[in-house]
């Protein structure tokens, strides 16, 4: 056992310009939703060539308002991957549709379109595709589906902020797009979302429920220059909820996204020293890559070959954080856990892709401050414990 080393799983990056934006806001004596949150909204729209973007507090909100934004009913379907956060599904249950899972295609994590289409029916109104990893879905699929069953295409990209599809950038394609800003993703406010769309009026009636569906936020009810007196008042226009961003987070958030490509060809530089190392080992399975795609990086995810070793996947877990590695799973998939199985009466054949993979992948570090020498004993550790822990083959005497 190593004692000496160690690699976390995880670490930020945040620097001086990030510690001067957020004063900044603290000084100004404003520091609820404002002047900065509408200039990362607008700093995103142009990132991500959308035409509106709306700044909430997680990707989880942006899901759920797209989704209430549809005026789903009991009677109406939903269609995910099962191989993802609960968010994915959960705010499908909470908007009050009926959830849905499509199987996965296992070589590259993300819903196979094949798979999505057979699930679809005449309730079926929406889908959320997930960018898994930070590499984009088959877009081209899902959008013909889209058109042809008169669907409403919800892409999870809390992992695909640098990614892209045919040189279309993600944020840009479907009609809702949901981005993260958790602490861990690509670029962070500590929490808080995006979300973009190009329909007017659904971004107005999202912006308005994403604040307790009043017609008017803080800023232009108080705001000195905005308004005065009786001009001030508000209506509750819709059922609303309390999913606005604040200007710090915004600040923090504007200084991210200035930096993004920075960040973005860190990551590419180390995912790809892994995928070199890796490739010739095999007790490894690597995702494939999608020559059509930009991948966001924002994981390093690995499929462990288990029939080949004396060790589970999480017994390999164990092994690599005794030896200082920080790794996490990315994803047990939804239709394993308790609660998705008990509601919906799902069981691990139902989706024998989404449960393969979820039983062997292993989600190794990646962030842009990662040495690279650091992954170079990621790597060499893998190899020591796939290495004493072989499945000897029994070669019978002739």
């Amino acid at each position: 056992m190593n004692t000496q080393k160690k690699v976390a799983f995880f670490k930020t990056d945040i620097g001086t310009q990030e510690e001067h934006a957020v004063m900044e806001v603290l000084r100004s004596g404003w520091l609820t939703t404002g002047q900065q949150t509408a200039d990362f909204e607008n700093a995103f729209k142009t990132y991500t060539g959308a035409r509106n973007a709306v700044a909430v507090n997680s990707c989880t909100a942006a899901l759920h308002l797209a989704l209430e934004s549809l005026d789903l009913t009991s009677d109406d379907e939903v269609i995910t991957s099962p191989f993802t956060f609960s968010a994915s599904a959960s705010e499908i249950i909470h908007a009050g549709a009926r959830l849905k899972f499509a199987d996965i295609n296992p070589h590259t994590g993300n819903i196979d379109p094949a798979c999505l289409e057979q699930t679809i029916s005449p309730r079926t109104k929406a889908v959320i595709p997930v960018h898994y990893a930070g590499l984009p879905c088959d877009m081209n699929e899902i959008m013909n589906l889209s058109f042809e069953y008169d669907l409403k295409i919800i892409e999870d990209a809390a992992h695909a902020l640098e990614s892209s599809f045919n040189s279309q950038k993600i944020g840009s394609i479907g009609d809702f797009t949901c981005f993260s800003f958790y602490a861990t993703k690509n670029i962070t406010t500590g929490e808080g979302g995006m979300l973009t769309c190009d329909n007017d009026a659904l971004a107005e009636k999202i912006r308005i429920l994403s604040l307790h569906g009043m017609s008017k936020d803080a800023w232009k009810r108080y705001h000195p220059t905005l308004n005065s007196g009786a001009k001030n008042y508000y209506q509750i226009l819709f059922r609303g909820f309390k999913y606005n961003m604040s200007d710090i987070q915004a600040a923090l958030g504007i200084v991210q996204l200035s930096r993004v490509d920075e960040f973005w060809e860190k990551r590419r530089v180390r995912a790809q020293l892994y995928r070199t190392l890796l490739q010739d080992i095999p007790e490894i399975e690597l995702f494939d890559d999608d020559i059509r795609s930009k991948h966001a990086y924002h994981l390093m995810p690995v499929k462990l070959r288990t029939d080949m070793l004396t060790i589970t996947r999480d017994q390999c877990i164990e092994l690599l954080r005794q030896n200082g590695v920080g790794c996490s799973i990315h994803f047990i998939a939804l239709h394993l856990h308790p609660y998705f199985q008990d509601t919906f009466g799902l069981i691990p054949s139902d989706f024998p892709n989404a449960t393969n993979v979820s039983e062997r992948v292993i989600t190794l570090p990646l962030y842009p401050i990662l040495p690279e020498e650091d992954v170079v004993y990621v790597v060499e550790t893998i190899k020591r414990i796939l290495c004493a822990n072989l499945r000897k083959l029994l070669i019978p005497v002739t």
